[in-house]
């Protein structure tokens, strides 16, 4: 079994993307974070991505609303967001309160400074293989993870458990394109799929991105599988100062003496969900010249 490092595969990502902001003329990328609210989570994860930003050099700048804001005051500031040449990136820190449709506020965002990759532009790009649209970046970090691990994808059946729009659509549409890093065959399951764990058996690689803790069991994956885990939960532990801990949505205990290549929870794909953002904002920067 090989332990998939997301930790060290964003850092190399890191690395690069700071060596080449370094090298490029004019002003730097600029990204601008948009946060709904005090969601503890959404306050955490848009604190590393400023950090990350600062680290390799792209500025960062962070608009905070509180929760009761009305739909035409947010959709306004995105709109200057847009009309501002200094920004290249715009993200929409999701989840947003239920008053707001984040698949509406999301198409608001300019698709050349979509640098989450959710804009209905975007999304078409993708299924179209288009590479000049942005890839939301969960997926794009998957990847990225199986890419540099040197695992194959050419041929081999993926199953993606789960179909959202931030992870399993664009999960899919990647592994079914054309060429290098791709040429998959994908099965997309769910909740609602009938004898799932027969289907989950037949990946030779299986993105679990379900939302529930440890819901994919030893039974569920055939020997010598590569699984990539994209879930983040917390569970109780009283032994922890926290009163919690955080796990995947694989029970990684039980299967990973299965498995060929599997990403632990945390430090797997989750720093690489910032390293491909910033990529994103990088490319974005390029497109859009001095």
């Amino acid at each position: 079994m090989k332990l998939i490092d997301g930790n060290t595969i964003a850092t190399e990502i890191i690395t690069e993307l700071t060596e080449q902001v370094a090298n490029l003329p004019g002003r730097k990328p600029c990204v601008t974070f948009v946060r709904v609210g005090e969601d503890p989570a959404s306050v955490s994860y848009v604190r590393k991505k400023q950090r990350t930003a600062e680290a390799i050099g792209i500025e960062s700048r962070l608009q905070l609303f509180d929760d009761s804001v009305s739909r035409e005051e947010l959709k306004s500031f995105i709109q200057s967001l847009n009309d501002d040449d200094s920004v290249d990136g715009i993200l929409i820190q999701a989840p947003l309160p239920k008053h707001l449709i984040e698949t509406e506020v999301f198409n608001w965002v300019r698709p050349d400074k979509d640098v989450d990759g959710f804009n209905t532009v975007n999304i078409g790009k993708l299924c179209q293989d288009d590479p000049e649209g942005f890839v939301a970046c969960t997926p794009a970090g998957i990847v990225e993870l199986l890419a540099r691990t040197g695992v194959e994808t050419n041929g081999r059946h993926v199953v993606v458990l789960g179909r959202s729009l931030i992870v399993g659509k664009p999960a899919a549409l990647l592994m079914l394109r054309k060429g290098p890093l791709a040429d998959a065959t994908v099965t997309v399951c769910h909740s609602r799929t009938r004898d799932l764990p027969a289907i989950t058996r037949q990946a030779d690689i299986l993105i679990a991105a379900i939302g529930r803790a440890h819901f994919v069991t030893a039974d569920m994956v055939k020997e010598g599988a590569t699984v990539i885990d994209v879930g983040i939960n917390r569970i109780t532990d009283d032994s922890r100062k926290s009163g919690y801990r955080l796990v995947g949505d694989v029970d990684f205990e039980a299967i990973a003496n299965k498995t060929s290549a599997i990403t632990p929870v945390p430090g797997g794909v989750g720093p690489m969900t910032v390293a491909m953002l910033m990529k994103n904002t990088v490319k974005a920067r390029m497109a859009h010249g001095v």
